[in-house]
Protein backbone atom coordinates (compact mmCIF):
# COMPACT_ATOMS: atom_id res chain seq x y z
CA UNK A 1 0.00 0.00 0.00
CA UNK A 2 1.44 3.52 -0.83
CA UNK A 3 2.11 6.28 1.96
CA UNK A 4 -0.48 8.73 1.97
CA UNK A 5 2.04 11.28 3.38
CA UNK A 6 4.51 11.21 1.10
CA UNK A 7 2.10 12.76 -2.37
CA UNK A 8 1.36 15.45 0.72
CA UNK A 9 4.70 16.30 0.99
CA UNK A 10 4.93 16.67 -2.12
CA UNK A 11 2.51 18.72 -2.80
CA UNK A 12 3.57 20.82 0.19
CA UNK A 13 7.05 21.33 -1.65
CA UNK A 14 5.47 22.39 -4.89
CA UNK A 15 3.17 25.01 -3.18
CA UNK A 16 6.08 26.51 -1.24
CA UNK A 17 8.37 26.29 -4.55
CA UNK A 18 5.67 28.38 -6.30
CA UNK A 19 5.34 30.56 -3.83
CA UNK A 20 9.12 31.63 -3.47
CA UNK A 21 8.67 31.48 -7.49
CA UNK A 22 6.06 34.18 -7.37
CA UNK A 23 7.86 36.39 -4.43
CA UNK A 24 11.31 36.46 -6.41
CA UNK A 25 9.22 38.68 -9.17
CA UNK A 26 9.13 42.28 -9.90
CA UNK A 27 13.01 43.14 -8.10
CA UNK A 28 12.43 46.68 -9.00
CA UNK A 29 8.74 47.08 -7.49
CA UNK A 30 8.65 45.77 -4.28
CA UNK A 31 5.83 46.79 -1.85
CA UNK A 32 4.45 44.48 0.84
CA UNK A 33 1.42 44.13 3.00
CA UNK A 34 0.42 42.06 5.69
CA UNK A 35 -3.36 41.62 7.01
CA UNK A 36 -5.23 39.36 9.80
CA UNK A 37 -8.80 38.56 9.68
CA UNK A 38 -10.83 37.23 12.25
CA UNK A 39 -13.65 34.93 11.48
CA UNK A 40 -16.65 33.10 13.02
CA UNK A 41 -19.74 31.33 11.33
CA UNK A 42 -20.89 27.86 10.42
CA UNK A 43 -19.90 24.61 8.51
CA UNK A 44 -22.60 23.95 6.07
CA UNK A 45 -24.93 20.89 6.29
CA UNK A 46 -24.14 19.38 2.61
CA UNK A 47 -24.68 15.98 3.91
CA UNK A 48 -26.07 13.85 6.51
CA UNK A 49 -23.66 11.81 7.41
CA UNK A 50 -21.86 15.37 9.01
CA UNK A 51 -24.82 16.67 10.85
CA UNK A 52 -23.72 14.81 14.01
CA UNK A 53 -20.46 16.66 13.61
CA UNK A 54 -22.06 20.35 13.69
CA UNK A 55 -22.65 21.24 16.91
CA UNK A 56 -21.43 24.97 17.21
CA UNK A 57 -20.04 27.79 15.23
CA UNK A 58 -15.83 27.50 14.24
CA UNK A 59 -13.54 30.73 14.56
CA UNK A 60 -10.53 31.02 13.81
CA UNK A 61 -7.34 34.05 12.37
CA UNK A 62 -6.15 34.14 9.08
CA UNK A 63 -2.86 35.97 8.88
CA UNK A 64 -1.52 36.72 5.58
CA UNK A 65 1.34 38.19 3.37
CA UNK A 66 1.03 39.92 0.16
CA UNK A 67 3.05 41.22 -2.33
CA UNK A 68 1.56 44.17 -4.38
CA UNK A 69 2.05 44.84 -8.78
CA UNK A 70 2.16 47.62 -10.03
CA UNK A 71 2.49 46.79 -14.27
CA UNK A 72 6.08 46.35 -14.30
CA UNK A 73 4.77 42.91 -16.43
CA UNK A 74 2.00 43.79 -18.46
CA UNK A 75 0.17 40.70 -17.16
CA UNK A 76 0.01 42.53 -13.91
CA UNK A 77 -1.62 45.40 -15.62
CA UNK A 78 -5.03 43.43 -17.88
CA UNK A 79 -5.48 41.80 -13.95
CA UNK A 80 -5.74 45.45 -12.24
CA UNK A 81 -2.64 44.90 -10.64
CA UNK A 82 -3.07 42.11 -7.94
CA UNK A 83 -1.58 40.59 -4.88
CA UNK A 84 0.20 37.36 -4.59
CA UNK A 85 1.26 36.27 -1.18
CA UNK A 86 1.23 33.32 1.77
CA UNK A 87 -1.42 32.91 4.39
CA UNK A 88 -1.74 30.83 7.61
CA UNK A 89 -5.56 29.93 8.80
CA UNK A 90 -6.24 28.35 11.85
CA UNK A 91 -10.14 27.16 12.62
CA UNK A 92 -11.64 25.99 15.72
CA UNK A 93 -14.77 23.61 14.63
CA UNK A 94 -15.95 23.79 18.17
CA UNK A 95 -15.91 19.52 18.11
CA UNK A 96 -13.52 17.93 19.99
CA UNK A 97 -14.42 14.73 17.38
CA UNK A 98 -13.94 16.86 14.70
CA UNK A 99 -10.69 18.79 15.56
CA UNK A 100 -8.94 21.74 14.30
CA UNK A 101 -7.44 23.04 11.64
CA UNK A 102 -4.16 24.52 10.49
CA UNK A 103 -3.40 25.65 6.92
CA UNK A 104 -1.62 27.24 4.51
CA UNK A 105 -1.98 28.43 1.45
CA UNK A 106 -0.66 30.31 -1.66
CA UNK A 107 -2.82 33.05 -3.00
CA UNK A 108 -3.94 35.58 -5.01
CA UNK A 109 -5.89 38.97 -4.44
CA UNK A 110 -7.92 40.75 -7.47
CA UNK A 111 -9.38 43.57 -7.04
CA UNK A 112 -12.77 45.51 -8.50
CA UNK A 113 -14.40 48.43 -8.16
CA UNK A 114 -11.85 51.20 -7.62
CA UNK A 115 -9.95 48.67 -5.57
CA UNK A 116 -12.13 48.69 -3.08
CA UNK A 117 -13.26 45.37 -3.68
CA UNK A 118 -11.12 42.55 -2.92
CA UNK A 119 -11.38 38.52 -4.22
CA UNK A 120 -8.89 36.33 -2.71
CA UNK A 121 -8.56 32.88 -3.60
CA UNK A 122 -6.17 30.51 -2.14
CA UNK A 123 -4.62 26.80 -2.47
CA UNK A 124 -2.63 24.83 0.01
CA UNK A 125 -2.55 22.51 2.86
CA UNK A 126 -4.46 21.50 5.82
CA UNK A 127 -3.15 19.36 9.22
CA UNK A 128 -6.24 18.23 11.23
CA UNK A 129 -5.71 17.65 14.61
CA UNK A 130 -8.04 14.60 15.75
CA UNK A 131 -8.98 12.59 11.35
CA UNK A 132 -11.01 9.44 11.36
CA UNK A 133 -10.04 6.59 13.23
CA UNK A 134 -11.83 2.67 12.95
CA UNK A 135 -11.18 2.41 17.15
CA UNK A 136 -10.67 5.84 18.94
CA UNK A 137 -12.46 8.30 16.35
CA UNK A 138 -14.92 6.47 14.32
CA UNK A 139 -17.31 9.02 14.37
CA UNK A 140 -15.21 11.67 12.56
CA UNK A 141 -16.55 10.95 8.78
CA UNK A 142 -15.46 14.11 7.57
CA UNK A 143 -12.14 14.07 7.95
CA UNK A 144 -9.96 10.54 7.06
CA UNK A 145 -6.79 11.73 7.08
CA UNK A 146 -4.60 14.20 9.02
CA UNK A 147 -3.48 16.39 5.91
CA UNK A 148 -5.72 17.22 2.97
CA UNK A 149 -5.80 19.69 0.80
CA UNK A 150 -7.75 22.81 1.04
CA UNK A 151 -9.18 25.93 -0.90
CA UNK A 152 -11.05 29.37 0.02
CA UNK A 153 -12.30 32.27 -1.23
CA UNK A 154 -12.64 35.60 0.74
CA UNK A 155 -14.84 38.74 -0.30
CA UNK A 156 -13.59 42.10 1.19
CA UNK A 157 -14.55 45.31 1.54
CA UNK A 158 -10.84 46.63 0.92
CA UNK A 159 -9.68 49.91 2.59
CA UNK A 160 -6.03 50.65 3.01
CA UNK A 161 -3.47 53.24 4.33
CA UNK A 162 -6.42 54.84 6.47
CA UNK A 163 -3.79 55.49 9.11
CA UNK A 164 -0.19 55.85 8.68
CA UNK A 165 0.03 52.22 6.51
CA UNK A 166 -2.94 51.03 8.52
CA UNK A 167 -6.40 49.97 6.95
CA UNK A 168 -9.17 47.77 7.74
CA UNK A 169 -11.44 45.17 5.56
CA UNK A 170 -14.46 43.25 6.01
CA UNK A 171 -16.04 40.57 4.46
CA UNK A 172 -16.96 36.72 3.62
CA UNK A 173 -15.45 33.69 3.60
CA UNK A 174 -15.59 30.35 2.37
CA UNK A 175 -13.20 27.23 2.93
CA UNK A 176 -13.89 23.78 1.86
CA UNK A 177 -11.47 20.97 3.45
CA UNK A 178 -11.83 17.66 1.44
CA UNK A 179 -9.41 14.26 1.61
CA UNK A 180 -10.02 14.89 -2.20
CA UNK A 181 -10.25 11.44 -1.70
CA UNK A 182 -6.81 9.92 -1.01
CA UNK A 183 -8.09 8.17 1.35
CA UNK A 184 -11.79 7.20 3.28
CA UNK A 185 -13.98 8.99 4.94
CA UNK A 186 -14.11 11.77 2.58
CA UNK A 187 -17.56 13.70 4.08
CA UNK A 188 -15.35 16.86 3.43
CA UNK A 189 -16.53 20.70 4.85
CA UNK A 190 -17.72 23.74 3.87
CA UNK A 191 -17.47 26.73 6.47
CA UNK A 192 -19.10 29.79 5.23
CA UNK A 193 -17.71 32.68 7.99
CA UNK A 194 -18.02 36.60 8.12
CA UNK A 195 -14.47 38.26 9.15
CA UNK A 196 -13.45 41.45 10.03
CA UNK A 197 -9.69 42.33 9.91
CA UNK A 198 -6.92 45.41 9.37
CA UNK A 199 -4.08 45.41 7.23
CA UNK A 200 -0.60 47.14 7.24
CA UNK A 201 1.32 48.53 4.35
CA UNK A 202 5.03 48.54 5.03
CA UNK A 203 6.72 51.73 3.79
CA UNK A 204 3.54 53.02 2.38
CA UNK A 205 4.48 56.16 1.68
CA UNK A 206 7.53 55.29 -0.77
CA UNK A 207 4.52 52.72 -3.21
CA UNK A 208 5.79 52.97 -6.89
CA UNK A 209 3.42 54.38 -9.18
CA UNK A 210 1.37 51.98 -11.42
CA UNK A 211 2.24 51.24 -15.08
CA UNK A 212 -0.23 51.12 -17.49
CA UNK A 213 -0.40 48.88 -20.46
CA UNK A 214 -2.77 48.65 -23.44
CA UNK A 215 -4.17 45.41 -23.95
CA UNK A 216 -2.66 44.07 -27.62
CA UNK A 217 -3.85 42.26 -30.43
CA UNK A 218 -3.14 38.35 -29.74
CA UNK A 219 -3.40 35.96 -32.38
CA UNK A 220 -2.01 32.10 -31.47
CA UNK A 221 -3.44 29.07 -34.04
CA UNK A 222 -4.92 25.70 -32.12
CA UNK A 223 -2.96 23.83 -30.23
CA UNK A 224 -2.89 20.28 -29.16
CA UNK A 225 -2.47 19.36 -25.58
CA UNK A 226 -1.35 15.81 -24.18
CA UNK A 227 -1.45 15.02 -20.17
CA UNK A 228 -0.64 12.35 -18.14
CA UNK A 229 -1.89 12.37 -14.61
CA UNK A 230 -1.45 10.61 -11.89
CA UNK A 231 -1.88 9.92 -8.21
CA UNK A 232 -3.31 7.68 -5.63
CA UNK A 233 -7.45 7.39 -3.87
CA UNK A 234 -9.52 5.05 -2.59
CA UNK A 235 -12.94 4.02 -2.82
CA UNK A 236 -15.56 5.49 -0.69
CA UNK A 237 -15.66 1.94 1.53
CA UNK A 238 -13.57 2.84 4.28
CA UNK A 239 -10.45 0.60 4.84
CA UNK A 240 -10.77 -0.79 1.53
CA UNK A 241 -7.07 0.45 -0.03
CA UNK A 242 -5.48 3.31 -1.66
CA UNK A 243 -4.50 2.29 -5.05
CA UNK A 244 -2.74 4.48 -7.83
CA UNK A 245 -4.34 5.70 -10.68
CA UNK A 246 -3.52 7.03 -13.96
CA UNK A 247 -5.25 9.59 -16.87
CA UNK A 248 -4.42 10.09 -20.26
CA UNK A 249 -5.84 13.31 -22.03
CA UNK A 250 -5.35 14.75 -25.30
CA UNK A 251 -7.48 18.05 -26.22
CA UNK A 252 -6.90 21.36 -28.65
CA UNK A 253 -6.74 24.41 -27.23
CA UNK A 254 -7.75 28.12 -29.18
CA UNK A 255 -6.16 31.04 -27.28
CA UNK A 256 -8.62 34.23 -27.88
CA UNK A 257 -6.57 36.64 -26.21
CA UNK A 258 -3.74 36.79 -23.30
CA UNK A 259 -5.80 35.88 -20.98
CA UNK A 260 -8.16 32.57 -21.81
CA UNK A 261 -8.22 30.48 -24.33
CA UNK A 262 -10.67 27.26 -24.46
CA UNK A 263 -10.59 23.73 -24.92
CA UNK A 264 -12.07 20.56 -26.22
CA UNK A 265 -10.53 17.04 -25.82
CA UNK A 266 -10.90 13.39 -24.15
CA UNK A 267 -10.00 11.81 -21.00
CA UNK A 268 -9.23 8.31 -20.43
CA UNK A 269 -9.05 6.79 -17.08
CA UNK A 270 -7.14 3.96 -15.20
CA UNK A 271 -8.37 3.56 -11.71
CA UNK A 272 -6.87 0.96 -10.07
CA UNK A 273 -9.53 1.40 -6.65
CA UNK A 274 -12.15 0.70 -9.24
CA UNK A 275 -11.35 -2.79 -9.74
CA UNK A 276 -11.69 -3.36 -5.91
CA UNK A 277 -14.81 -1.64 -5.58
CA UNK A 278 -16.59 -3.67 -9.04
CA UNK A 279 -14.83 -7.05 -6.65
CA UNK A 280 -16.03 -5.58 -3.82
CA UNK A 281 -20.16 -5.32 -5.06
CA UNK A 282 -20.32 -8.49 -6.48
CA UNK A 283 -18.89 -10.00 -3.29
CA UNK A 284 -21.15 -8.17 -0.57
CA UNK A 285 -24.02 -7.16 -2.80
CA UNK A 286 -24.91 -10.50 -5.02
CA UNK A 287 -28.43 -9.67 -4.89
CA UNK A 288 -27.57 -6.35 -6.97
CA UNK A 289 -26.17 -8.75 -10.20
CA UNK A 290 -22.86 -6.34 -10.18
CA UNK A 291 -20.84 -8.45 -12.53
CA UNK A 292 -17.13 -8.76 -11.04
CA UNK A 293 -16.33 -8.97 -15.14
CA UNK A 294 -16.97 -5.10 -15.48
CA UNK A 295 -14.80 -3.41 -16.78
CA UNK A 296 -13.35 -0.55 -14.41
CA UNK A 297 -11.83 1.98 -17.31
CA UNK A 298 -13.74 4.97 -18.27
CA UNK A 299 -13.58 7.45 -21.32
CA UNK A 300 -15.23 10.82 -20.67
CA UNK A 301 -15.16 13.73 -23.80
CA UNK A 302 -14.26 17.13 -22.26
CA UNK A 303 -15.20 20.77 -22.97
CA UNK A 304 -12.63 23.65 -20.62
CA UNK A 305 -11.37 26.84 -20.48
CA UNK A 306 -7.98 28.28 -19.43
CA UNK A 307 -6.88 31.06 -17.70
CA UNK A 308 -3.35 32.69 -17.80
CA UNK A 309 -1.80 34.37 -15.43
CA UNK A 310 1.82 35.02 -16.52
CA UNK A 311 3.20 31.84 -16.29
CA UNK A 312 0.26 30.13 -14.04
CA UNK A 313 -3.14 28.92 -15.82
CA UNK A 314 -6.16 27.60 -13.92
CA UNK A 315 -7.90 25.11 -15.77
CA UNK A 316 -11.47 24.29 -15.67
CA UNK A 317 -13.10 21.27 -17.15
CA UNK A 318 -16.41 19.87 -17.62
CA UNK A 319 -16.81 15.96 -19.27
CA UNK A 320 -19.51 13.45 -20.00
CA UNK A 321 -18.48 9.44 -20.26
CA UNK A 322 -18.96 8.09 -23.09
CA UNK A 323 -17.60 4.74 -22.16
CA UNK A 324 -18.36 3.78 -18.27
CA UNK A 325 -19.40 0.34 -18.14
CA UNK A 326 -19.44 0.45 -14.04
CA UNK A 327 -21.67 3.56 -13.72
CA UNK A 328 -20.38 4.41 -10.50
CA UNK A 329 -21.15 7.88 -11.08
CA UNK A 330 -23.49 10.12 -12.80
CA UNK A 331 -22.42 10.86 -16.50
CA UNK A 332 -20.90 14.21 -15.92
CA UNK A 333 -17.60 15.06 -14.11
CA UNK A 334 -15.95 18.35 -13.32
CA UNK A 335 -11.84 19.19 -13.09
CA UNK A 336 -10.85 22.44 -11.70
CA UNK A 337 -6.92 22.89 -11.83
CA UNK A 338 -3.61 25.00 -11.74
CA UNK A 339 -0.51 24.50 -13.69
CA UNK A 340 2.80 26.07 -13.82
CA UNK A 341 4.41 26.73 -17.17
CA UNK A 342 8.09 25.62 -16.82
CA UNK A 343 9.23 26.25 -20.22
CA UNK A 344 6.44 27.81 -23.10
CA UNK A 345 5.38 24.34 -23.70
CA UNK A 346 6.01 22.23 -20.74
CA UNK A 347 3.68 22.76 -17.38
CA UNK A 348 3.18 20.87 -14.31
CA UNK A 349 0.54 21.30 -12.19
CA UNK A 350 -2.27 20.08 -9.82
CA UNK A 351 -6.42 19.22 -10.50
CA UNK A 352 -9.33 17.97 -8.70
CA UNK A 353 -11.69 15.58 -10.19
CA UNK A 354 -15.19 15.63 -9.28
CA UNK A 355 -18.69 14.60 -9.52
CA UNK A 356 -20.43 17.75 -8.43
CA UNK A 357 -19.85 18.03 -4.73
CA UNK A 358 -18.27 14.53 -4.47
CA UNK A 359 -14.07 14.54 -5.17
CA UNK A 360 -12.84 11.60 -7.11
CA UNK A 361 -9.11 11.90 -7.10
CA UNK A 362 -6.24 14.77 -6.83
CA UNK A 363 -4.51 14.56 -9.94
CA UNK A 364 -0.18 15.20 -9.95
CA UNK A 365 -0.14 16.29 -13.85
CA UNK A 366 2.57 17.11 -16.56
CA UNK A 367 1.51 18.74 -19.29
CA UNK A 368 3.24 19.12 -23.22
CA UNK A 369 1.40 22.33 -25.45
CA UNK A 370 2.32 22.29 -28.92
Amino acid sequence: MLDFQNPMRFLTCLFILVSFGLLAQNKEAKSYTIDANYFYGSILPHNNNILHLIKGHPEGMILSFNRKTFGLKKWESWYNYPDYGLSFQCQNNKNEVLGDLYSLYAHFNFYFLKRRLQLRVGQGIAYNTNPYDRETNYRNLAYGARYMPSTYFMLNYHKPNIWKGFGVQTGVNFVHHSNANLRSPNTSTNTVTFNFGVNYTLNAEKMPHYQFHEKEKFTEPIRYNFVFRSGINESDIINSGQYPFYVASIYADKRINQKSAFQFGADVFWMKYMKEYIHFQHVAYPEMKYSESIDYRRIGVLVGHELFINKLAVDTQIGCYVYDPAKKFGAVYQRLGAKYYITKNVSAGLSLKTHMASAEALEFGLGIRL
